[in-house]
């Protein structure tokens, strides 16, 4: 089998409403969807969602990557030797990881289409019986997030993530625990900062305030790649602490396990370069006893159900994100959400079917590559 023609589409999914973190408000979802053909008739999909803030790819420029970079290295190759393409990739273009994980997902969903396996069996099969995911509520006024985060519960989701860390710290105060009193002292919670909390004795003093909201854990307080920062931070607090912008690849995840620095890890196929990658580094966080979460950078049903596949080869992955296709508006796949549980297929492959006239109507550009001749 031979990967023999590429498809990329530059969209835009709409969102409901705008998604509000730290360092930036989003109205809609720039991605870059992938498809492959292979000399046997066999179709993949892919998606890059790039974050310029996190992993310093803008859309536009990923797009070109694909096309002009990337995409002519793999055609002709056997989507089966998924080593040796992750290795012309790395040898091509160094980081780029957005437009690498497009590659590999679409990649993944081919051979579990030519085995017949839904890609999880590929990766180490089913390692729990259901996977749950937390509602994400972003940015907003105390009380309306109050008023969401009740909503949720009594739509129920059995967890929340908080997005905090835009504005001065009491206000972040003031949200966590509006939150926590409209939903009881039960309900687990997680706060997401985004790097919003910026230096190590701003976010100690911050996390220490909120010991009674009783956080399950505190995302990225401070600016990624302050590994030591991280590290002194979970020193002089009793709050679990997650590591996310500064966990791209497999040298930050073992720099982690050196420094003690955190307690969760939250890897993201979009920061790693896609499955390949990303179950290597769940291995070694377990190695170290960290456990690992899988996280979203808003994808669609492409990319949040590679993530979800992922997520259900690995024990030690215990948390999930992928909401972005109940963000959305309008959608291209059939990832099947039921709060709070999503419910991947056994079906082949990701297990989900895209729909194409959908997909032309959000494309903004789009191009193709052909070895088949």
């Amino acid at each position: 089998m031979r990967i023999t023609k590429a498809h990329l589409y530059l969209v835009e999914f709409p969102l409901k409403e705008p998604f509000i973190i730290s360092y930036a408000t989003y109205p809609n979802m720039p991605a870059v969807i992938l498809k492959l053909e292979t000399d046997t008739g066999l179709i993949g999909y892919g998606e890059a969602v790039p974050d310029e803030h996190v992993t310093g790819e803008h859309v536009s420029g990923t797009f070109e990557i694909l096309k002009n970079v990337l995409l002519p290295q793999i055609l002709n190759q056997n989507p089966f030797d998924i080593e040796h393409i992750h290795y012309l990739m790395n040898s091509t273009i160094a980081r780029n990881p957005a437009a690498k994980a497009a590659i590999d997902i679409a990649c993944y969903d081919l051979m579990g289409k030519a085995a017949n396996q839904p890609v999880y069996n590929l990766i180490g099969g089913r390692a729990h019986e259901n996977i749950q995911y937390a509602k994400v509520l972003s940015i907003e006024e105390p009380a309306v997030m109050a008023e969401k985060a009740l909503i949720a519960k009594n739509q129920g989701f059995s967890s929340l993530k908080l997005k905090v860390g835009v504005d001065d710290s009491g206000q972040d105060i003031a949200r966590i625990n509006a939150v926590r009193e409209a939903v009881g002292p039960a309900m687990p919670i997680r706060v997401d900062v985004n790097q919003g909390w910026k230096t190590v004795g701003h976010a100690i003093g911050v996390i220490n305030q909120l010991q009674d909201a009783n956080l399950t854990w505190v995302e990225q307080p401070i600016l990624m790649g302050d590994l030591r920062g991280l590290a002194e931070i979970r020193q002089k607090t009793s709050t679990p602490i997650m590591a996310d912008e500064s966990v791209h690849n497999m040298e930050d995840v073992l720099e982690i396990i050196r420094l003690q620095a955190v307690d969760f890890i939250n890897i993201k196929l979009m920061k790693s370069g896609g499955i390949y990658p990303a179950v290597q580094m769940a291995k070694a966080a377990e190695s170290a006893g960290i456990i690992a979460q899988i996280g979203s950078m808003v994808e669609s049903s492409v990319g949040s159900a590679a993530g979800y596949h992922v997520v259900m080869s690995r024990r030690n992955i215990q948390s999930a994100e992928l909401t972005g296709p109940l963000l959305f508006k309008e959608e291209i796949g059939d990832l099947n959400f039921e709060p709070p549980y999503v419910h991947l297929t056994d079906k082949p492959g990701l297990g989900i079917t895209v729909n194409e006239q959908q997909l032309n109507k959000l494309t903004i550009k789009s191009a193709s590559l052909d070895r088949s001749e």
